[in-house]
Parts: C-alpha cells; sequence; structure tokens
C-alpha cells in the first residue's frame, strides 16, 4: 500500500510539473534555427511570399528561419515533408490553395490528411485572381460574355496551367454559377497558358491578378472580373464576381503558415502572434503590396476554417466537373 501511494503521489506530482514544462519550452522558443518548408520551386508568388515571412520572423524570434524549397507534385512533396516533421516549432511551412484546398479535393492518393495533418498558424497574405478575355471576344463586360457562352455552348475557350490547378477549378467554379459551358484548354504552367490568351489562341484565362495585371494595363487582355472583397485599386473599373452575381467565385488565392500536427498551444500562440505583428509592418505591407497581395494575420481557428471550407468547396467541383489526378 505505501508503495503504491509512492508512486500515485510520483505521478501527481509529474503532472503538476508539465504545465511548467510546458510553460518554460515557451519561453525558451526558440532556442535554435527554424526552416521554413516552401513546398515550390524559387521565382514564385508561393517562394517570395514565404521568403519575407522568414526574413521578418528571423528578427521578431530572434532565431534564424531558414527558407527551403521543396518543390514538386503539384506542392504535395513540401507538404508531406511538413506534416512528418516533429511538431516542435522548428519545422514550419507555407501552405496554399493549392496544397490545401484544391490537391485534397483532386489527387486520388495523398501521403497526408489537409485537414487533420498539421497546425494552420495564421493566413499570411492573398493575392486576388481575375478573369481576361482575348480583345478579339465581343463581350464588353460579364454580362455579355455569360450571354455570349450561353448562346454558343462549348463555342468559347479558357486557358488554365493543367488539370487540378488553380485556374481550373476556378473556370470551372465559374461554368457551374453562371451556367455557362466554356472548353477547358489546359497547358504545361500559367506562363504558356497565357502566352496562347494573348495570341487569341484561347479566348478565356483565370489567372492571379499581378501576372495579367500588366497586360489588362497595356489593352492586350480585357477583364471582366477580379476575385477580392473589394474593387483593386490598380483596376478601379472592374468589378468584383460579387457584384456581377457570382459571389461563389470571388475567391483569392492565399498563402498561410503552417505546421505538424500537433504543435503545443504556447508556442502556437507565439508564432502566431509573431506572424501578426510581422504583417502589420509597413516595409511588409509595401513588399506585399508590390506582387498584389495583401496581409492578412488571422487566428489560427479562422485559417483552419478556410482550409476545411476550401476543400470542400473544391470536392464539389472537382466531382461535377470529373477532375481527377493519380
Amino acid at each position: 500500500m505505501r508503495h503504491q501511494k509512492r508512486i500515485l503521489g510520483l505521478m501527481i506530482g509529474a503532472l503538476a510539473v508539465m504545465p511548467m514544462v510546458a510553460s518554460a519550452q515557451a519561453e525558451s522558443y526558440p532556442s535554435r534555427p527554424i526552416t521554413l518548408i516552401i513546398p515550390f520551386p524559387a521565382g514564385g508568388t508561393t517562394d517570395v511570399v514565404g521568403r519575407i515571412v522568414a526574413e521578418r520572423l528571423t528578427a521578431e524570434l530572434g532565431q534564424t528561419v531558414v527558407a527551403e524549397n521543396r518543390g514538386g507534385a503539384g506542392g504535395s512533396i513540401g507538404s508531406n515533408a511538413i506534416a512528418k516533421a516533429k511538431p516542435d516549432g522548428y519545422t514550419l511551412g507555407i501552405a496554399t490553395v493549392s496544397t490545401h484546398g484544391i490537391n485534397p479535393a483532386v489527387y486520388k492518393k495523398l501521403p497526408f490528411d489537409a485537414k487533420k495533418d498539421f497546425t494552420p498558424i495564421t493566413n499570411v497574405a492573398a493575392v486576388p485572381n481575375i478573369v481576361t478575355v482575348n480583345p478579339k471576344v465581343k463581350a464588353q463586360n460579364m454580362q455579355e460574355f455569360v450571354a455570349l457562352a450561353k448562346a454558343e455552348p462549348g463555342a468559347l475557350s479558357y486557358a488554365s496551367a493543367g488539370h487540378g490547378s488553380v485556374a481550373n477549378m476556378m473556370g470551372e467554379l465559374f461554368k457551374m454559377a453562371s451556367k455557362t459551358d466554356l472548353l477547358h484548354v489546359p497547358y504545361r504552367g500559367s506562363g504558356p497558358a497565357l502566352t496562347d490568351t494573348l495570341a487569341g489562341q484561347v479566348d478565356t484565362f483565370f489567372d492571379n491578378l499581378p501576372t495579367s495585371l500588366p497586360h489588362v494595363k497595356s489593352g492586350k487582355l480585357r477583364a471582366l472580373a477580379v476575385a477580392w472583397p473589394q474593387r483593386v485599386a490598380a483596376l478601379p473599373d472592374v468589378p468584383t464576381f460579387a457584384e456581377v452575381g457570382l459571389p461563389e467565385v470571388n475567391d483569392a488565392s492565399w498563402f498561410g503558415l503552417i505546421a505538424p500536427a500537433g504543435l503545443p498551444a504556447d508556442i502556437l500562440e507565439k508564432l502566431n502572434a509573431a506572424t501578426v505583428k510581422v504583417l502589420k509592418s509597413p516595409e511588409v505591407i509595401e513588399r506585399l503590396a508590390s506582387l498584389g497581395a495583401a496581409p492578412i494575420g488571422n487566428t489560427p481557428a479562422e485559417f483552419a476554417k478556410q482550409i476545411s471550407d476550401r476543400i470542400d468547396q473544391s470536392a464539389v467541383v472537382a466531382k461535377q466537373a470529373g477532375i481527377s489526378i493519380d
């Protein structure tokens, strides 16, 4: 009996110490460099946003945050590396609409669960999306474009960066919301898709705003709508999808900060607070604006809901459009 009481006492003591240990860990975190996995190659928007975060968190946390590109399989290779890492706050990653919204809905097999295998920290930034047409298309605005598409089902085409890409999902969502039929022309990347839209080989292109903006400004493309909460300052005459009666398509692309599932609550709180503070910096706001992006900085719960909602929406679109990747 005395032996049992002693064991019970030790267990109670250990339980009492656990919160203090967790608190001490959070206070000492970070005590060594942090790796930030960017699941796409260098040079793209995800990479640029990730490196802005890494640079500023280095200054804010007092430890080096090393950006590491691990591209491949539409971002799934890098995302899997994040999911499988130890949840101690020393491996973080960037989540995008592709990796944590579309891929889970269109890939038949993924080595991770986008809803369960990660700890959302905060949504860092969002970028408007846009739909444009080659000037040879007769429609001058969205209403005329929808009317033209309904009058000639399947006659108008839209380009995307490939099956299961953000542009593909946006195009199919547009078709569902507008009750139109457009011919999907997939390309191996957004570059060739944009090139053929500019050349008039394809009628329409769904894209991130920063890529298409210069061509809209030069008159080589005609903008019909933007996916953004309000009109974009650079294109004040272009309505949002919500304004033209297609609120379902009014979703921007985003780039968020994540960690493996099981990240201690105290470390999560510290990372969220540090990142939100960084996103309020005038320098960071200006650098994001140069990409056509805007800071978000929401709570972990809010970001988790964004991820879940986007996966659910993409699953509906993928099923109806028959989009599936082995």
